[in-house]
């Protein structure tokens, strides 16, 4: 419940303030707006469509979804966090936050995708729907807990695209292979090894960031 109160709190003021959403909306216009201008009139295949969304919503997710911690530190309510609410129940609110905030932004980048770009086309929508189901929860357990080592250090503009990108580089590119599959028309059964890899990755980094949490969030 106190999760979910947290997680209220914040919705509330992202409505208020519109920072994480105004930044990611500009984010995704002006990106998917280059790509359009740079190609032009030429043909691409549809595997670089496939690989320039995922492309596309790594770097959405660098400039959105840095501030969850990073507000608390700002505003000054660390403290009382710290002692109203357990470490597990912090970061469970602020994961639910980031979960709504990364599909909402996936869902709009793949829908301005199909419309856009012709050359786009998924053969298999339940393997590509699995895959981006399993991605946006990689990609918002990973911001959260960056995003929670960031707010500590006083470089938290640049600190945060440098942890990202070791760490969400796995997930990226077995979303990059799902999706060709995906394109192809592959089955989900012909497609078991990478998924088994991404549900992994969302396992390792679940489990790994309760376990840090409680160690960041007292420090």
């Amino acid at each position: 419940m106190k999760a979910y109160n947290l997680f209220k709190k914040d919705w509330q003021s992202e409505l208020r303030t519109r920072y994480a959403i105004n930044a990611l909306a500009m984010f995704i216009l002006v990106t998917i707006s280059v790509i359009l201008f740079s190609i032009g009139s030429e043909p691409i295949s549809k595997y670089l469509t496939g690989g320039l969304l995922w492309v596309v919503i790594f770097f959405s997710a660098m400039s959105g979804l840095s501030r969850a911690f990073v507000s608390e530190e700002e505003r000054g309510t660390t403290l009382t966090l710290q002692l109203i609410a357990k470490p597990s129940t912090i970061f469970n609110g602020k994961l639910i936050f980031n979960l709504l905030l990364v599909f909402l932004m996936n869902i709009a980048i793949t829908f301005l995708y199909s419309v856009l770009f012709d050359s786009f086309v998924i053969a298999n929508v339940s393997l590509f729907i699995t895959a981006f189901i399993f991605g946006n929860i990689g990609i918002a357990v990973s911001s959260t807990i960056i995003a929670s080592i960031i707010s500590k250090a006083s470089s938290k503009g640049t600190l945060y695209p440098v942890l990202s990108f070791p760490i969400l580089l796995p997930l990226i590119l077995t979303l990059l292979e799902i999706t060709k599959f995906s394109i192809d028309g592959k089955s989900i059964e012909e497609s078991f090894v990478e998924i088994a890899v991404l549900i992994s990755y969302d396992v390792i980094m679940l489990t790994a960031s309760y376990l840090l949490f409680d160690f960041i969030w007292k420090d």
